[in-house]
């Protein structure tokens, strides 16, 4: 297994990955509560668990659920020609209720 620090390679903060960090849900099964998701960009061959286990480690915090997805390289053409922007792994992180990020990936966040 790899380190927690080797995992999480960087936070991503888009417009839409901000909006998750506080998104409202009511729903009959949750009630009314503050749902906090978190992207980060990680390793590629990185697991859930192995998320999990770095995002609770580094963020001091528990982790309700972990959502994945590979996002593609896209195609980029330059004078030399044409190339791809590289493929990369990205975590969506749900935080138990009540939780916050601390530790070095909440200062990260702050910092942004």
């Amino acid at each position: 297994m790899k380190d927690a620090t080797e995992i999480i390679i960087r936070p991503v903060l888009t417009e839409k990955s901000v909006a998750l960090q506080t998104l409202p849900a009511a729903s009959p099964r949750t009630g009314e509560r503050v749902v906090r998701k978190y992207s980060f960009e990680v390793l590629r061959g990185a697991t859930k668990v192995d998320i999990r286990r770095a995002v609770e480690q580094l963020g001091r915090c528990e982790v309700e659920k972990v959502n994945t997805l590979t996002v593609k390289g896209k195609l980029r053409r330059t004078r030399r020609g044409a190339g791809y922007t590289r493929t990369w792994k990205k975590a969506v992180v749900t935080l138990r209720s009540g939780q916050e990020l601390g530790g070095v990936l909440g200062q990260a966040f702050e910092s942004t």
